[in-house]
């Protein structure tokens, strides 16, 4: 049984952890262009009638989500 699955955590959290704690490991030169990656972006499309009706983004920090 795999360690993160032991400590009942499901593979997205674990992957979410990781990737975190390799943000803050780096050097911070590195750091800044990291954290761009951190940002999430939904894009939502309203559907009527077999057409898209209006189409509307959301930004998310998925941290926020956990």
């Amino acid at each position: 049984m795999a360690a993160w699955r032991a400590a009942g955590l499901n593979y997205i959290n674990y992957s979410n952890i990781a990737a975190r704690l390799l943000r803050k490991a780096l050097k911070p030169e590195l750091r800044a262009q990291a954290a761009r990656r951190d940002d999430s972006h939904i894009k939502f499309t309203k559907w009527q009638g077999g057409k898209p009706e209006s189409k509307y983004g959301l930004g998310l920090n998925h941290f926020s989500l956990c």
